[in-house]
Order: C-alpha cells, then structure tokens, then sequence
C-alpha cells in the first residue's frame, strides 16, 4: 500500500471549477491552502495573459500546467502553419504564466482521412519544430494521449505507448508526456509505460479524473469526481511515485454537474477526495 499523499501535491486544475473567475479561484485556493493550478489558454486570453501572469504571482500560485497546445494533424500545408503559429503563441503563454509544461492535444484524422499512422507522424513533424522553441523558452511540450474514442475527432494518440514513441524521437527537455488517469486507466499496458515514462525523464505531468458509467452524452463532459468511479487513483500514483514523479498532482475534472454546484463547495470536496483517494 502507498504511503497517503501529501496534501501539499494537489493542483487544481482550472477547469475542475469551470464556473470561477480566475480571481474567484485565486481567492478560493488561498481559502483552501492550496498553492497550485493548472491553467487554460481560453479563459487565461479572456483575461489577459500578462493579468494572469500577475495574479499567479500576487497571489503565490504556481501554474503547474498550461492546456493546451496541439492540434496538429491538417494535411494542407496552410492550416499546418495557423496551427504551428498557434502552438507557438501556446508556448509563449507558458512562459510567461511561469509553467514549464505545455499539455499538448494532438488532433484528430482531419476530414475525409482514415490513415492514423500518417496523423501520428504530421504531430512527429511538428514536434520537430515546436521543441527547439519550446526550449529556448524553458518550456516542456508534454503530449497527451486521450482515451480512444476521441482518436477520430480529438486526438490520433490513445495510449501512453503511443505518445513515447512519438517524444523519444526528441531530447526529454523538450518532449515528454502526460499520464491522465480518465484517459489511460483501462490500459494494461499502462504501469510499464509511467516506468518507461519515468526512466527517460518524460514523465512531464500527471492528472486525475474519475471514469463514470454510464457516460453522458457529449462523452467529453463524462469525467467523474474522485471516488465516484472504477479508477484505482492510489495504484497509479504508487507507479508515478515509482517512476521518480514527486511533483504536483492536478486534478483535471470536466463535468456539468460540477460546475452547477458552488465552487467553494467542489474545491473543498475536491481537495477532500484527494486525500481519501489519492
């Protein structure tokens, strides 16, 4: 049996509590005691990236992450350089929210497409690109893969096998990956991938989510609180833990039910469930 989690690891990933502000959540964090978040580009731009940047600092945050980039499958050449210039737009985002990592998406079979391998290896080409940038800004380019239902229209990438094969092509300070629990934990193979993960340095960020059955429809809202599901939260962080990731946690949860409820009321049981079940 794991050793319980040290309370001090739980990030908050913004999204969990969809309907605050980002002061609303600066503010409640700091209520709570907890001292990390993870960030999205859509509300941080609404707000202002050098706003937020601020109010991190103000407020003694620290941004563990910042979703996301990616979206990097199209096939005709001019969407491939909007994407590139978006992720690049990403990376500065990062930097200058002070996170090193950059969760990226990889994107879907573009229109009227049935050929993963070649989605996969259009990602490969434009990792090629991003990383060096990436690192000249102190950025990390962690690729996440998704659960395989969303590998038609979201993401080409479904298991953690999948995305090292892809970030071993690059140094492990520019590329790694991202180990989410709603999105990997069917996968047999999973443990002996964080290992993988874990023994090249790539092991760039680790989150939480239940999976709830049945799924409502618009899966994509169908993430399920902390103990709520089937997810064994304690065997993954053991093999987390194991693979030499000691750093924060987020707990990434995309649920409208959640976001009904008071946020004040869901950080406190979030942080809560983290300690019963992480």
């Amino acid at each position: 049996m794991s050793e319980p989690v040290q309370p001090s690891r739980l990030s908050v990933n913004q999204e969990t509590v969809k309907q605050w502000s980002l002061p609303e959540l600066a503010e409640g964090c700091a209520k709570e005691g907890i001292g990390a978040v993870g960030l999205w580009r859509a509300p941080v731009q609404e707000y202002g990236v050098e706003r937020a940047a601020r109010l991190m600092r103000d407020t003694g945050l620290t941004v563990t992450s910042l979703c996301r980039g990616g979206f990097l499958t199209d096939i005709e050449e001019a969407s491939r350089a909007r994407a590139l210039d978006d992720n690049r737009a990403a990376v500065d985002e990062a930097a200058a929210l002070g996170t090193d990592t950059l969760v990226l998406v990889s994107g879907g079979l573009p229109p009227g497409s049935k050929d993963l391998v070649g989605a996969r290896e259009r990602v490969a080409d434009a990792l090629a690109v991003l990383g060096p940038y990436a690192e000249e800004r102190g950025v990390r380019l962690a690729i996440e893969p998704l659960h395989p239902m969303f590998a038609s229209d979201r993401c080409v990438v479904s298991t953690l096998g999948q995305a090292l094969d892809l970030a071993e092509r690059f140094p492990a300070h520019q590329v790694g990956v991202v180990v989410d629990t709603y999105h990997v934990w069917w996968d047999d193979l999973a443990p002996a991938q964080i290992a993988r993960a874990g023994q090249g340095g790539r092991l760039h960020a680790f989150q939480l989510a239940d999976w709830i059955t049945p799924l409502p429809a618009g899966v994509l809202l169908g993430r399920g609180q902390l103990g709520d599901g089937c997810v064994d939260f304690r065997a993954f962080r053991a093999a987390v833990d194991a693979a030499g990731h000691r750093g924060p946690i987020e707990v990434e949860i995309f649920n409208e039910g959640l976001w009904a409820r008071d946020g004040g009321e869901v950080l406190r049981e979030t942080a809560e469930r983290f300690r019963a079940h992480a």
